[in-house]
């Protein structure tokens, strides 16, 4: 049975594992925190990017370089160690050759590739306990965990929009609905992100960067345009050199104007880009979390591809009366056909509200 001081070290080390949320992928955030047997810290780590030392070792190290005795510690992990060797080596093993004479997780590792290192801690005589504090550390790895079980990215839907649902005026002018404050939040959403997409409607109107500002550290997300018949200009803020683009288009578009560009050509479907194959190619390139961020036009076709996972909404104090809605065509033809959301949490950013929400299904499944 988990101890209280393990309860907060579990706690601990969500806290540093949620430090590398947007620069993982393809691997999980994790964090861990070493215990000797009196209770008192003498390592911690994360996970702090793809290709480099896992949580646990980080944790070893640190421990090491302090001074510590390891040997008859407790590793106290947000995920089970890793059982694999990737590009780096198992986890579960170098606890053990480390002398560790406990380790508790809190969610088990559903990667078929990567699993059983509870098992194996076991096999070796230490002690294992799987499940403190499962749900808090399932949260900070949703996206991960959802496009292990998925089989593509997790998609976060992002929009902004006055009271009465407009997202832009009707002269077409949108900056700036929401305040400094929301759009600050907004960016520490492209940072948590793999992959931030918009379509050529958003770009041709508000020709964004889709960089991550203001956030020190921060690793660039993949900017996606959604661009069937590659309209895109060669001069479009995205092409530029703060991060790196991949153009989304149809098989036989001209791209002879985008040099530089890396494209992913596609077969059209009814002269659209098809969402759920697009998002089957981000998964292979390694992208577990997309924050869309395009217009009603795109928003609708991810959803009535059925690919919104998640809602994030900023909603301004402020009334238009006209102009284009958030949300454009989904092939919802009834209010049986709605897409019903459980609202998570409601924050005032500034002036604004953010509504957090997911589709009552999923919510049905994750409880």
């Amino acid at each position: 049975m988990a101890t209280a001081t393990e309860a907060a070290a579990m706690r601990r080390a969500i806290a540093l594992a949620a430090r590398a949320l947007g620069a993982t992928s393809p691997n999980p955030v994790v964090g861990c925190v070493l215990l000797d047997p009196d209770g008192r810290t003498i390592g911690e780590g994360w996970h702090r990017r793809a290709g480099e030392a896992h949580a646990e070792i980080n944790a070893l190290r640190e421990a090491a370089a302090q001074g510590h005795e390891v040997r008859g510690a407790t590793a106290v992990v947000t995920l089970e160690p890793c059982n694999h060797t990737g590009r780096t080596g198992p986890c579960a093993q170098a606890l053990i050759e480390a002398g560790v004479a406990r380790v508790v997780y809190a969610v088990a590792d559903p990667n078929p590739t990567a699993t059983g290192g509870a098992a194996t801690l076991a096999a070796a005589g230490v002690a294992t306990e799987g499940g403190l504090l499962a749900e808090e550390a399932a949260a900070g790895n949703a996206a991960w965990l959802f496009a292990v079980v998925r089989g593509r990215p997790q998609v976060l839907w992002k929009y902004a929009s006055t009271l009465d649902g407009r997202s832009a005026a009707a002269d077409g002018s949108s900056r700036w609905i929401t305040s400094a404050a929301a759009r600050a939040d907004v960016h520490r959403l492209r940072a948590e992100a793999d992959a931030v997409v918009v379509g050529s409607g958003t770009l041709h109107a508000d020709d964004p960067q889709l960089a991550v500002r203001g956030i020190e550290g921060a690793v660039q997300p993949l900017r996606v345009v959604v661009d069937a018949r590659a309209t895109i200009r060669p001069d479009a803020r995205i092409l530029d050199d703060a991060a790196a683009t991949l153009v989304v288009t149809g098989e036989d578009a001209d791209t002879r104007h985008l040099p530089g560009a890396e494209v992913l050509r596609l077969p059209l479907r009814d002269g659209r880009v098809p969402i759920p194959e697009m998002l089957t190619a981000l998964h292979a390139r390694g992208v577990r979390s997309v924050l869309l961020e395009g217009g009603p036009v795109l928003a609708g076709a991810f959803l009535e591809a059925g690919a919104v996972d998640r809602v994030i909404g900023y909603l301004a104090p402020a009334l238009l009366g006209a102009g284009p809605a958030a949300l454009g065509e989904a092939g919802i033809g009834s209010i049986g056909q709605a897409l019903r959301l459980d609202i998570t949490e409601v924050t005032r950013i500034g002036p604004d509200l953010r509504l957090t929400a997911i589709p009552k299904s999923q919510a049905t499944e994750e409880n």
